[in-house]
C-alpha cells in the first residue's frame, strides 16, 4: 500500500498540467526545487509565530495560521482545499462536509477554554482530540502538518505550556505523532503530549 497522497484533481486546480508540482508563486516547475523553496519559506514564518503567537479562538484561526505559513508560497494560502485528498488507503474528510467539522471544532476549542490551566491531564486529552479531528479534515491542499501542529502548539500556550510535536533532537515525537495521527488514536497522542507537554 503506497503512503503517498492521492487527490482527485482532474481540472488541475492546485498543480500544473501533467505534473505533481503544485502552482507556485515563484513559478517553480521542478518538484525538489519547489519542496527546498517552501521548505524555507514557511520555517521563516514559523519563527515568526514563535515569537508572536495567535490567539487562538475558534477554527477559523487554523486557516489564518495555514496562511500566515505559506503566504510566500501558495495564492491559496488559507483556504480550504477544493479536492479530495487519501493517503495510506485512507481517506481524509470530504470537502462538502467541511462546514460541520469546522462547527465540531469550534466545539471542542470551547470546551478546551474552559479547562483549569493547572489541570495538564484535561489539557493533554482535549488538545489530542483537536489534533485528531484536525488531522481527520485535512483542510488545505497541502501543509497540514505543520499547520496542525502549530495549531495546537499555540493552544498549548494559552494555557502556560510549551509543545513541540517535531523537535530537531528527538524524532521518536515526530514518529510517535505521526502514528498516532494516522490511525486516529487519541490514546497515543494524548500519552505523547502528556509526556512532552512542559
Amino acid at each position: 500500500m503506497s503512503d503517498k497522497y492521492k487527490y482527485i484533481d482532474k481540472d488541475s486546480l492546485y498543480v500544473y498540467p501533467d505534473t505533481d508540482v503544485l502552482k507556485n508563486k515563484a513559478g517553480i516547475t521542478n518538484y525538489d526545487e519547489l519542496v527546498l523553496f517552501e521548505s524555507i519559506a514557511v520555517q521563516k514564518r514559523l519563527i515568526e509565530l514563535q515569537k508572536k503567537p495567535f490567539d487562538v479562538k475558534n477554527s477559523s484561526d487554523l486557516l489564518k495560521i495555514h496562511e500566515h505559513l505559506f503566504q510566500d508560497v501558495y495564492d491559496w494560502a488559507g483556504e480550504p482545499r477544493k479536492v479530495e485528498i487519501s493517503k495510506s488507503g485512507r481517506k481524509f474528510l470530504f470537502t462538502n462536509s467541511f462546514d460541520t467539522a469546522f462547527n465540531f471544532i469550534d466545539s471542542l476549542l470551547d470546551e478546551y477554554a474552559s479547562i483549569p490551566k493547572d489541570d495538564k491531564n484535561a489539557i493533554s486529552r482535549k488538545l489530542a482530540e483537536i489534533l485528531d479531528n484536525v488531522n481527520y479534515g485535512h483542510f488545505f491542499r497541502e501543509g497540514n502538518g505543520r499547520t496542525q501542529r502549530e495549531f495546537i502548539r499555540e493552544l498549548a500556550i494559552q494555557k502556560g505550556y510549551s509543545l513541540d510535536l517535531n523537535p530537531m533532537d528527538d524524532a521518536r515525537v515526530y514518529e510517535r505523532y505521526m502514528h498516532g495521527t494516522t490511525f486516529g488514536d487519541i490514546e497515543e497522542l494524548n500519552t505523547l503530549i502528556i509526556k512532552i507537554m512542559h
